[in-house]
């Protein structure tokens, strides 16, 4: 294959250019600094590789469509649903990924009470798929007084985004849309007119919103695209389940179950119940350093040693 070859042709470019790195360090000339850069880029370059050779799916490499929704708690659950969101968001710019906030709802008082994002890059969906299901959190909350320990949960769901050709009959009759003034933060770009746009499919109860565009037209463009993709994996969904009935087979992971702990006190650690992956550094990770726990993910995925998540006393 072609991305093969590529990536063949950058790690052999990579290692001969370290190679003559050494040579000169061995002559002492000061190249240590650029060794180093040399040798964590060429660890990054492997890491990709692999991670990419462990994605073979029918769409892996298409971009995501990620929505973010806290679970019971008010703000407090509201604030950690804006802490994922901000953790993909810098995880997708340490890949250089575009995302594009489709619909973002503010809480209350802090945090969100949802938010739609296309993220657009090679195999962002793939990628993204290792962190759909219940994430939670463990802290001593900001927002009580008492400084008492909280446990919050947010639930996070990708889809893949379909491209133009792909055909998903929605009927006109089957949608209610209703219009909306767009829920900002407030400032110049809030818009003062009703373009935001909410599209309810009836059949199946589905309901999306777009609000980031200005015009009413572009936020009933970005709905529907968000609609498409969530009625075409409930059809995939749908049709892996017969399957998984006539041949008794079971998943790994229920959808929708806890998959990761992230806690903050008293003591900190982040733990994969699915993978048992953990890392102590929580600030690295919700700055958007996630590429362990993905790539552990599709380790174990391929291996057939994925875990059911677990919730465990802290």
């Amino acid at each position: 294959m072609e991305e093969d070859r590529d990536l063949s042709e950058s790690l052999r470019r990579r290692t001969d250019d370290l190679a003559v790195l050494v040579e000169w360090a061995e002559a002492g000339e000061p190249v240590a600094d650029e060794l180093a850069k040399g040798l964590d880029d060429l660890s990054t370059t492997v890491d990709a590789g692999e991670t990419k050779k462990m994605l073979g799916g029918e769409h892996d490499r298409k971009n995501a469509i990620m929505t973010i929704h806290p679970g019971a708690g008010g703000t407090e659950s509201q604030d950690w649903a804006e802490m994922l969101l901000r953790m993909y968001l810098r995880w997708s710019e340490r890949r250089s990924f575009k995302r594009e906030i489709i619909d973002l709802q503010p809480g209350d008082e802090a945090g969100i009470k949802s938010a739609t994002v296309n993220i657009l890059g090679d195999y962002a969906y793939g990628m993204l798929l290792a962190e759909a299901g219940v994430h939670r959190l463990v802290r001593i909350s900001p927002f009580d007084q008492a400084s008492r320990r909280h446990t919050s949960f947010a639930s996070v769901f990708v889809w893949p985004e379909l491209p133009e050709d792909v055909e998903v009959d929605i009927e006109e009759k089957d949608l209610r849309i209703d219009t909306y003034r767009s829920s900002g933060a407030g400032g110049q770009h809030v818009n003062v007119t009703d373009s935001a746009v909410r599209l309810t499919h009836l059949p199946t109860g589905i309901v999306v919103s777009s609000q980031n565009e200005r015009s009413q037209h572009r936020n009933r463009d970005s709905a529907m695209k968000v609609l498409k993709a969530r009625l075409f994996d409930l059809k995939m969904k749908e049709q892996q389940a017969k399957l998984d009935q006539l041949g008794g087979e079971k998943k790994d992971i229920a959808f929708g179950s806890q998959i990761r702990s992230y806690v903050l006190h008293p003591y900190q650690m982040i733990k994969d119940h699915r993978t048992k992956e953990q890392v102590g550094d929580v600030n690295r990770v919700l700055d958007g350093d996630i590429d362990m726990f993905i790539k552990s993910y599709l380790m174990k995925k391929a291996a057939g040693t994925l875990l059911q998540g677990a919730v465990e006393e802290d």
